[in-house]
């Protein structure tokens, strides 16, 4: 039977409306253990919560194996939350199934990291852009679909779209193969698309334009954007607030300005020294951390960071790092940042509230 979608009420006084609000989500994968004998789970999401309002773009942040793609992968519904809930546009998407799930989704679309893998290379362009109109029966007649095809290739920058539209994707080249995938998630006029590393595929020289082109369909039509990197300097240009993540927890949190000029976490203050600004960075302001994470079949037990930690072992290796899970809290807001700056560690205020330089912008 298809469940009915649960509908959340949107809190009274917001100045803008959520979008898409994470609550507790975990997303857990069962895996043979070393021996082979049995299954072992790997938490990969461990209690995330995220916002993301209207015309927002909140960049998450972190290392490879971090649980960055797990997020996105459980708000697009392409992977099953074990816990938690997924609130897109009032509605919990967890509950959701089969028809009330299909219906929902032309207001949910994702951007992959790859389009040499995400476009069909038998379709030409203009199938490709018109396939989630047919999909979701939008358009009266194959002229009126084939009309707003045209339409959202020009907006993504593919001119003149006539002609770009006859061509295969494979004969495309990495740049505006991306564009397509642009246009074919954006022809659907979504509230909020995930983006997961759309970039890190693409020649740096090309990297600019498809930014720019995100930036301005958001500022154009209000579209929000869950935008998943590896790359914190990327997220400082392009983001509204940025979360960073650790072994499937967000371990800080707040906007690009505070985050990078500030950070409070040990993890993030390791990220921002090594953003690479040759001529103001000298390589003994870098901190670079040993090991990698750990597995998340074994989560450390206290804070997750501290075997990595530079801080524990300055101060000594307290034993609160080891024995207690640190909760995200808020900080004093500086003068002018209207954006909650949260962190996740016992100690931030021990972390100097100055990051080591990091160039002009």
């Amino acid at each position: 039977m298809t469940a009915e979608p649960t509908v959340v009420p949107a809190s009274e006084g917001d100045a803008r409306r959520v979008v898409l609000s994470v609550e507790g989500l975990s997303v857990e994968y069962r895996t043979r253990s070393k021996d082979q004998k049995g299954k072992v789970v790997a938490r990969a999401v461990d209690g995330v919560d995220l916002q993301v309002h209207a015309g927002e773009t909140l960049a998450i942040v972190g290392e490879s194996g971090s649980g960055k793609t797990s997020i996105a992968n459980a708000v697009m519904r392409l992977v099953d939350s074990s816990g938690g809930r997924i609130v897109f546009d009032g509605v919990d998407l967890v509950r959701l199934k089969g028809r009330a799930l299909r219906a929902i989704r032309p207001r949910l679309q994702m951007i992959f990291q790859d389009p040499f893998e995400s476009l069909d290379p038998r379709l030409t362009v203009l199938d490709t852009v018109m396939e989630p109109l047919v999909i979701n029966n939008i358009g009266g007649s194959a002229e009126e679909r084939r009309q707003l095809a045209l339409r959202a290739l020009q907006n993504a920058g593919l001119t003149p779209p006539e002609r770009i539209a006859k061509r295969y994707t494979y004969e495309l080249s990495g740049g505006q193969r991306q564009r397509v995938a642009i246009a074919s998630a954006m022809i659907l006029e979504p509230s909020l698309v995930v983006a997961d590393e759309p970039v890190s595929m693409l020649d740096v020289s090309l990297r600019a334009g498809i930014l720019r082109l995100m930036a301005d369909m958001r500022d154009r039509v209000g579209v929000a954007y869950l935008f998943i990197t590896h790359d914190l300097s990327l997220a400082w240009m392009f983001a509204d607030r940025i979360a960073v993540v650790y072994l499937g927890r967000v371990i800080e949190e707040g906007s690009p300005v505070e985050l990078i000029g500030s950070p409070r976490h040990p993890y993030t203050r390791a990220l921002v020294s090594v953003i690479p600004v040759p001529e103001t960075v000298d390589a003994g302001d870098r901190t670079v951390l040993t090991g990698e994470i750990p597995n998340p079949t074994a989560i450390p037990p206290g804070c997750r960071f501290h075997p990595r930690c530079p801080l524990y072992r300055e101060l000594g290796e307290p034993a609160r790092c080891t024995s207690d899970d640190p909760a995200l809290h808020e900080l004093a807001a500086r003068e002018g940042d209207d954006v909650p700056h949260r962190v996740a560690c016992h100690f931030a205020d021990d972390v100097p509230s100055t990051a080591a330089p990091t160039g002009s912008s």
